[in-house]
């Protein structure tokens, strides 16, 4: 671990990186603090993406809420930490995605929000993508006419893309991909935030989200087999879920982890995620055995990502809070058989928790950047010996 001293120097490459080293109440648990409330001239940090690139740098995104907690529409940016040492230090935040005062309207009236970032294993391109909202001032897209039927900014919200290929230092200008992937018949369609994945084929795939042509939510998958020149967007996997993560399991098929809006209700041994899983990139979907029991939720974002052990075992870790009705008990739990059960959890944080999302460190640890009592935003590790493995 590194000293906590050494945190305290101030410029890497021109850039500023701020001493952030912190423990938990029991001191046995490090974490580094990436915003908190107020910092750096923003209110709030929130909605967390993280990956590593193909040169071992961890990417954080997030939503940069300048005003206040609330979403869309509001001032929001697409921000994003860089760490070369392992999460240890972060870069200066920093935005990569901003709208501006696109069309005469005032930032607050062009507000983007809840980030995916996929890195392309093939090129090392880094791409992330993100929901923009134009207009509609206190309206909320995932309600009513926050966002409509139509491709035009002015009446929906918009699908959008940043790409770099420098490891994150530098990035397009933004890109919008809603005529692309947009059924206009849709009242919306949005990336799914967290993180993308590459398969062992090189496809890219992007979990999914919308609003049908009724309004209602479903969740999905997109994907590209040419490295995201273009895409395809998948049938629902389900109906009334939203945000999503996807796994490619050890038989190549693609599991679709998702927040249920009927756990709103259900607080019985029927809650839980909506889980679904597809062989054909989501043609066609069938219900996974621990869909709803097996994962109990408050009806929040998780994170679900995939590892290959060194004996050729494929382990899933999954982050979310652990529990059906408050977002608190952050908690990290692994399946050893493809998500049919799952073991050995360790609690991050008791008192909180709500968004999250994991990324593999490096072979033998496991990062998680997630929502926290203790801060907007903390980073924390966890070697795989504490799972067992």
């Amino acid at each position: 671990m590194m000293n906590r001293l050494a945190l305290y120097a101030f410029v890497l490459v021109g850039i500023a990186i701020c001493p952030q080293l912190c423990f938990s109440a029991d001191n046995e648990r490090p974490y580094v603090v990436i915003h908190h409330q107020g910092d750096f001239g923003c209110h709030t940090f929130r909605i967390p993406g993280i990956a590593k690139t193909n040169d071992g740098t961890l990417l954080a995104v997030y939503d940069m809420r300048y005003t206040s907690r609330r979403d869309l529409q509001a001032h929001i940016d697409i921000g994003l930490s860089r760490s070369t040492d392992g999460g240890q230090t972060w870069e200066r935040p920093r935005p990569i995605m901003d709208m501006g005062e696109y069309g005469g309207l005032p930032q607050d009236q062009n507000g983007c929000s809840d980030p995916n970032i996929l890195i392309d294993a093939g090129t090392g391109e880094i791409l992330v993508t993100a929901l923009w909202t134009h207009a509609k001032p206190g309206t909320h897209q995932w309600k009513d006419g926050g966002s409509e039927p139509g491709i035009d900014p002015a009446q929906s919200s918009q699908f959008m893309a940043v790409r770099s290929n420098d490891d994150g230092k530098t990035w397009t200008k933004p890109e919008n991909l809603t005529s692309q992937l947009k059924n206009p018949s849709w009242f919306l369609f949005a990336p799914a935030p967290g993180n993308g994945i590459t398969l062992s084929n090189g496809t890219l795939v992007i979990p999914t989200q919308g609003r049908d042509a009724n309004g209602l939510p479903f969740s999905n998958l997109t994907w590209s087999d040419n490295h995201g020149k273009t895409w395809t967007v998948s049938s629902p996997a389900r109906s009334d879920t939203t945000e999503s993560a996807v796994v490619e399991l050890s038989d190549g098929s693609l599991m679709l982890n998702s927040r249920d809006n009927r756990n709103r209700q259900d607080k019985s041994k029927t809650n839980g995620r909506a889980v679904s899983v597809t062989s054909d990139l989501g043609d066609h979907w069938t219900i996974h055995e621990s869909d709803h029991g097996a994962l109990p939720e408050p009806v929040c974002m998780a994170s679900l990502i995939s590892h290959q052990l060194d004996d050729g075992r494929s382990v899933l870790f999954f982050s979310n809070p652990h529990h059906t009705s408050k977002r608190k008990k952050m908690t990290v739990q692994m399946s050893l058989d493809d998500g049919v059960t799952w073991n050995k959890q360790i609690l991050l944080d008791q008192d909180g928790g709500a968004y999250s999302s994991l990324v593999m460190v490096d072979h033998d640890t496991l990062g998680i950047l997630y929502e926290s009592s203790r801060a907007d935003l903390i980073f924390q590790t966890i070697d795989l010996k504490e799972f067992g493995l």
